[in-house]
């Protein structure tokens, strides 16, 4: 049988460490193939082989039965392959066929043919259903629309293999839904897709078959239909993992944060958050949903005094804090920050002293204003141990640590501080299936000892999963209030775009 692509005992070593270690996976024309595993399992080094960043040290892969060798993504191309990226690689200021076409510009006479490259767009638009105005400036698309400009960028390039890289990452479930059925229309015409997830619900929804990696090689091959989540799971992690964690009942306790008419601007002047008003009790736990971009950023920073506030009032405990100094506020708010490597942690600093960091008059840190090396070592052990932070040393830089681990790191560093109110951003944003499930039950349990969580995250199931309450953020204002135990995806969804009217406002 002559498959779409094929690897074949693809090795690839980063001195001590096998990133793939005799990988054969192959690949069938005209299906949406899932490729999972957790952080470090070898996906993205797999991803990169066959797009041409970099080459393997043995092995060999196969395109619809011939041979071929990658120096260069520009090898990758000429292939058939196109890759659309997490993060978009398009010029807001150019117009949807000025992106397109970018290094690829047909010419007539010399001059770029525009005539000529808009008719093109427009007949792959129609053609796989993607309803995309050429003359359009990506600038003013939604994200799901500028997802589909990716995508006719790879088509423009005649791509018969399409690799997703974490294609949902930013999409609003109704756009989730829309980019799968452009996908079921491609594979319908014979191209081939490579979905990398980490969300498993969506490799059930939309793909064929799915392929696991685990420490560099391949755990198991599965058909869809005969597998499950938890079967996936198991052969990512080598256990059984639950991320539906049990959650005692909401038992509110005494007004912890309140934001009233908050006005936040940006570096520009504009208005970020517009007159916004939220409270969180103690022993609560509210979401922030939205699309990113609509001002959750703004408002985090805010309240942890990141940014100054240029309207409203930000109460902790009932004082007004909207001016107090952000190390003031540190002593009563834990924080962890989407950004990791530039808020979250001092990466050229070593492990031990980022896991320190608030801890310095601790008595086992220091002993009359002098640090105890001693101390700080052991402190940062029981916490490497106590959160399963993987180092060498503790002693290490913490640049040295994969994202993930440096994650873990910040989290146990903010949990242990165990402020009353805990601002979580993207907590779980890059760690791997089997850390989610530890990092959920420790957010349950500091709201079971009565502190307040306001959480932000990217990942609609983790609000929904962890939420007592759920905020719908869109452009800067509250597009309504849900209770967490009745929310529905779509309704959320909606709610996200500005779509949706008949939810409580808050």
């Amino acid at each position: 049988m002559t498959y779409a692509l094929e690897f074949r005992g693809i090795v690839k070593r980063f001195g001590n460490l096998a990133a793939n270690d005799h990988i054969d996976l192959a690949i069938n024309s005209g299906e949406i193939h899932s490729i999972v595993g957790e952080n470090g399992a070898g996906k993205t080094t797999l991803m990169n082989i066959l797009y041409g960043l970099y080459q393997p040290d043995s092995g060999e892969m196969y395109i619809q039965g011939r041979r071929v060798e990658f120096k260069s993504p520009a090898d990758s191309i000429r292939a058939g392959l196109g890759m659309v990226h997490q993060q978009f690689m398009l010029f807001p200021s150019f117009t949807v066929a000025e992106n397109v076409i970018f290094g690829s510009e047909p010419s007539r006479y010399g001059l770029i043919d525009r005539r000529t490259a808009y008719k093109k767009i427009r007949e792959l638009s129609e053609q796989y259903g993607l309803g995309l105005d050429p003359a359009v400036k990506v600038g003013n698309l939604p994200v799901g629309t500028r997802q589909k400009v990716e995508i006719v960028k790879t088509l423009y390039r005649k791509a018969n293999i399409l690799i997703l890289d974490e294609p949902t990452a930013v999409l609003t479930p109704q756009e989730r839904d829309g980019l799968f059925d452009i996908l079921r229309s491609l594979t319908a015409q014979g191209k081939t897709v490579l979905f990398i997830t980490h969300k498993l619900n969506e490799v059930m929804d939309v793909s064929t078959h799915a392929t696991v990696l685990r420490n560099g090689r391949v755990t198991a091959n599965l058909r869809t239909v005969d597998t499950n989540p938890e079967e996936i799971t198991r052969n990512m992690v080598g256990r059984d993992v639950m991320l539906m964690v049990e959650k005692p009942p909401f038992m509110s306790g005494p007004e912890v944060l309140k934001v009233v008419d908050l006005l936040v601007k940006d570096e520009m002047g504009h208005e970020r958050i517009k007159g916004m008003s939220l409270n969180i009790h103690g022993g609560e736990i509210v979401g922030i949903a939205g699309v990113a971009g609509n001002g959750q950023s703004e408002l985090v920073e805010a309240i942890v005094g990141l940014r100054p506030v240029d309207g409203g009032e930000i109460f902790l405990n009932q004082v007004a804090i909207s001016h107090t100094p952000l190390v003031d506020r540190r002593t009563e708010i834990s924080y962890i920050p989407e950004d990791r490597t530039s808020v979250g942690s001092a990466v050229d600093a070593r492990v031990t002293e980022n896991l320190m960091m608030g801890f310095q008059t601790q008595p086992i840190i220091s002993k009359n204003q002098f640090l105890q090396n001693a101390g700080i070592l052991k402190f940062a052990r029981q916490l490497i141990e106590q959160f399963g932070i993987k180092v060498s040393t503790a002693s290490e830089r913490m640049s040295n640590l994969s994202g993930g681990n440096m994650q873990k790191a910040i989290v146990a560093r903010e949990l242990t501080h165990g402020h009353p109110l805990l601002v979580a951003d993207q907590p779980t944003r890059g760690v791997d299936i089997g850390s989610i499930e530890f990092i959920y039950q420790q957010l349950i349990n500091y709201r079971s000892d009565g502190k307040a969580i306001l959480l932000v995250s990217a990942d609609l199931n983790e609000i929904m999963t962890l939420s007592d309450r759920i905020l719908v953020l869109f452009e800067g204002k509250l597009a309504g209030e849900v209770d967490a135990r009745t929310a529905q995806e779509n309704t959320l969804g909606l709610m996200m775009t500005g779509a949706w009217i008949g939810s409580k406002n808050g």
